[in-house]
């Protein structure tokens, strides 16, 4: 089974040992967009970026994050913790202390979203330029 050509095997291999799929982020599908769009949305990428300075309890988080309310950050964290990149640990101690930290693959996550916050950072002159000279043109 698995085969190609030049005697190598297909590819990987998943559980039931059938082909794992090929992931290609541009197919409406494939299982990556969904995770592509939880450390891309607005409030994913503010948070890792905080959690890649520390570990965080939440209420801290919240202060950290501008304009987040408690209902969007409970959602993200948990978004984000079934996802493998964040870690919550809850110490059973009263009163309850909960602190969130990043996992090895929301570390890796974070430093990319966050390079990409810098850069946006960095161009919004241009990109404010930008926008003015296509409205211009538009009028």
């Amino acid at each position: 089974m698995g085969v190609s050509e030049n005697g190598a095997g297909a590819g990987p291999v998943g559980l039931a040992g059938l082909p794992k799929p090929v992931q290609d982020v541009n197919q409406p599908m494939c299982p990556s967009r969904l995770v592509l769009e939880h450390v891309t949305s607005r409030w994913g990428v503010l948070v890792l970026a905080a959690l890649l300075e520390r570990s965080y309890r939440f209420s801290e988080l919240c202060r950290t994050i501008g304009g987040v309310s408690e209902k969007m950050l409970a959602q993200t964290l948990r978004t984000l913790e079934r996802d493998g990149f964040v870690h919550r640990d809850a110490q059973p101690v009263i009163p309850p202390r909960v602190d969130y930290s990043l996992t090895p693959l929301g570390t890796e996550a974070a430093e990319q979203v966050w390079a990409l916050a810098r850069w946006t950072e960095r161009q919004v002159d241009a990109v404010q330029a930008a926008r003015e000279a296509y409205d211009e043109a538009r009028t």
